[in-house]
């Protein structure tokens, strides 16, 4: 488990650029923008391949980091970051949207594959290992097979209501991650309804 002497890096996957703004895709995006608005951590610096700031949580180093690059290719960005800046795998969490959980639910896993997730797969291939923190935050599957444009629609008015609640979700199950480690974080938010 990451000790309180532990450099923290939060990765919220996503696609760059304003078509992609707000989409299913991009749940990790407005986790990372709201935890960094929420402690004050401009992401104004940009180089491998993302945009991040640093800052502090309770004394606690966090660097927030949103990959530039696309989905698929994500594990450049973070590989890059936890390199240069001495992150272990123990201080990673990757924040993503997922298909298998009901829109607006978040679970958070302690390690595993990539769940079919183009951009958990660049990190693991990246990193040499599925040994970090996951915070999933459901989008659903949609009825029709398409998944490709369902990931990339944009929210309907429904889930823009639930959306106002779990990205503010997303971001305190972040910092009890941090603060207290992912055991308390799932104890406390996996499986809870929106």
């Amino acid at each position: 488990m990451a000790g309180s002497g532990t450099h923290f890096l939060v990765a919220g996957l996503g696609n760059p650029g304003s078509e992609y703004a707000n989409t299913r895709h991009n749940m990790g995006f407005l986790a990372a923008d709201e935890l960094a608005g929420r402690l004050e951590i401009p992401l104004s610096r940009q180089r491998f391949d993302a945009k991040f700031g640093h800052g502090f949580l309770a004394g606690r180093k966090i660097t927030i980091a949103k990959p530039t690059t696309y989905m698929n290719l994500s594990g450049r960005a973070v590989a890059g970051i936890m390199q240069y800046f001495g992150i272990e795998a123990n201080g990673l969490i990757v924040v993503h949207d997922d298909l298998d959980l009901v829109f607006g639910q978040i679970k958070i896993k302690e390690k595993g594959g990539d769940g079919g997730h183009k951009g958990v797969k660049s990190i693991i291939s990246s990193i040499g290992g599925g040994d970090f923190v996951r915070l999933r935050i459901g989008i659903g599957r949609p009825e029709q097979k398409d998944v490709t444009n369902f990931v990339l629609g944009r929210f309907d008015l429904q889930e823009k209501e639930i959306l106002d609640k779990v990205i503010p979700l997303a971001a305190t199950a972040l910092e009890t991650i941090i603060l207290q480690g992912p055991t308390a974080g799932m104890n406390q938010f996996n499986n809870k309804p929106i």
